[in-house]
This record gives C-alpha cells, structure tokens and sequence, in this order.
C-alpha cells in the first residue's frame, strides 16, 4: 500500500460522525401548545358500493367528542387551485384533476376567486353570533365562488332544512350543487364538513397542495418513470397492505368502519406506507433516479401541506386541531408537525377507543 493510500485508509477509518443539528424546535414547546389530531383515511369514493354514510356515524361521535376547533381537510384551496389554473402549461391536468371550477359561483354572485377569497374573510371577521338564514346562504355562495366547496357545505348543513332555498347569492344550478355534496363519498364533506357543522364551526380549510407537482410534472410522458413506479410498488409489503385493506373494507357494517379507521391509525401503519412505498422508491435504484425524484415530490408535498395545517393554528393559538388526510400522509404530517414549537400530537389510538 502507498503512504497515499494509507493515508486515505486511516482518514476514512476516523471520520468523525454525521453533522447533527444541535437545535430541536421539538424539545420547546410552549406551555399550552395547541393539539393536532392528524385522522389518517381512506379515499371514501374508493370504498366498496356497500358502504353507507350512516357507518361513519360511531366515527363522528368519537370525533365530536374531543371537539376540535379547527378541521383541514385533504382539499385543495380556491385560491391554490386559481394559481394552478393561471400556470397550467406547468401542472399539466392537475387543475382538472383536484379542482372544482368555480365559474357558476363566479357568474351568480360577480365574484372571481380572489375576490371571494378576500369577501369570505371579511364577512367572518364581522360574523355575528346568530347570523340569519340570509347571512348563511350568502356566506355558502361566497365560499363556492372561491373555489372552497367543503366550507359552502358546513354553512348549508348549518341551515334549517327549510332554509336551504335559492336566494342570498345562491341561484337553482348552487343549490343543487351543494345538496349533492351532502351525500358525495368524499371524507371533506361526509367527515369534515359535517362535523364541523355538528360542532357550529363556521368552516374547515383546505390545506392540500399540488405546487409540488411541478417538479415530477416533466416526467409525466417519460415511460421509463411510469415503468419505475409500477416497478417500485410491486412489492411484498405493498401486496399484502392492499390485502389487509381488501379484509378491512368486507366489513364495514356495525363497527366496521371504525375498526378500519383504527387500523389506519395504529402506530405501525405509518411505516407499513413508507416500506409499501416511500422506502421501495429510494431504494430502487436506476440512473436516472426515478424513485428518488418520486419521494423529493412526496416530501415536498407534504411539507407543504403541514406548513398549511399550521398557518391554520396559528390564527387560534393552542386551538384544538383535526386534519384529515390520506392514511399515508399520516407519518409524515406528524413527523413534520411534531418539530413545532406550538403543536402537541394527539393519539388517534385513544381518541376512536
């Protein structure tokens, strides 16, 4: 061996550890920090046809019962969906995709969604204790012209069934909009929606994000990437997490569906995702890095969506908080989350007992 050679042998034998930051935001949490409840779901368009809403209900009273005051939901926002839409050569069908065109709203109310954006929270600001039927409607059809659908519906169920009419800026083709989102297999309308409504919340907010699809979006047409991906989710762990759900989507009558929401809430799931997944993208390796370009996309989204959440906290500081979001989310927005300063994790374990 040359003096060279040993020398680099003896460097590579003392390299000192890995950099660790020696600042943990996690470690100084302020004394009454608000708590987050992060509610891993499944997609309720994808449960089988004999699913009934009536099964969330065992759901939503143990939901109620910890009485969040803020709920974030798996959406996109009005004003997110206007910014994909005025750049849509960069989010090629992503637009098309996650939104809702506003367009009817626009038309019976003149309000584009900056506009309604700026009248909703100007009417909350001034919103009275016991706003009138009229207020209600009006609010409902402010909320549809900017794009926020699920936040529409908490102000219709709000209503008296008989209350729920035409008028106050909502025309016919609005209120027929909003009665099918009462029954729609989504869980930002059957779950969050209704029981914001149940607990008098006057909306819940969008915290979904779709930016980050800019940076996978020129891979889209690459049938190498496609194949990865195809590739990276055949795995074992993934074959039997898709035979897991199959066995707990049989039984979702009587206490079924909780039972579901209990296992995809249960400390292991988290990492069931990222092995099934996350964990096969990184380590599937090919030049031109396909499944690391997937999980720089996946943090990036999820990093993003937990900045959302907590903008939404900070406006009521140690506010009981719920988000709702995709299962394999889950891990991720409690990892992120946990790192600040004004959030303390609640455990969904206890919480649906």
């Amino acid at each position: 061996m040359s003096l060279f050679a040993a020398l680099l042998f003896v460097a590579g034998t003392n390299a000192p550890p890995p950099y660790a930051p020696s600042f943990d935001p996690a470690a100084l949490k302020a004394g009454t920090a608000g708590e987050l409840l992060v509610l891993g779901t499944p997609h309720l368009s994808g449960l089988p046809d004999g699913f009934s809403a009536v099964s969330l209900d065992p759901l939503l009273a143990r939901l109620a019962a910890w009485k969040p005051r803020i709920i974030t939901i798996e959406g996109v926002s009005g004003p997110d969906c206007d910014m994909l839409l005025s750049y849509k050569p960069l989010y090629p069908d992503v637009y098309d995709t996650y939104c809702w065109d506003p367009e009817p709203a626009r038309k019976a109310t003149g309000l584009d969604v900056p506009a309604a954006t700026a009248e909703a929270g100007r009417l909350l600001a001034a919103w009275p204790a016991n706003p009138a039927a009229a207020e209600r409607r009006h609010l409902a059809a402010v909320f549809l012209a900017g794009g926020e659908q699920a936040s529409a519906l908490v102000q219709w169920l709000r209503l008296p069934t008989a209350e729920r009419h035409a008028g106050d800026g909502l025309d016919a083709a609005l209120t027929e909009r909003l009665d099918t989102l009462t029954t729609r297999r989504n869980e930002n309308f059957l779950i969050a929606s209704t029981l914001a409504a149940r607990l008098g919340l006057e909306r819940v907010y969008s915290v979904d994000d779709h930016s980050a699809d800019a940076t996978t979006a020129w891979l889209n047409d690459d049938a190498g990437f496609n194949a990865a991906l195809q590739r990276i989710w055949n795995n074992p762990v993934a074959k039997e997490r898709a035979a897991a759900d199959k066995a707990l989507e049989a039984k979702l009558d009587g206490a079924g569906l909780l039972d579901l929401y209990r296992a995809y809430n249960s400390p292991a799931t988290a990492r069931v995702a990222y092995d099934s997944d996350f964990g096969a993208a990184l380590a599937d390796a090919t030049p031109q890095n396909y499944g690391r370009r997937y999980v720089g996309w996946w943090e990036t989204r999820n990093l993003r969506m937990a900045a959302n959440i907590r903008a939404a906290m900070a406006a009521q500081p140690g506010a009981r908080t719920l988000s709702i979001v995709g299962a394999s989310h889950k891990g991720y927005f409690e990892a992120y989350l946990n790192r600040m300063h004004d959030v303390r994790l609640a455990d969904a374990e206890t919480i649906l007992k």
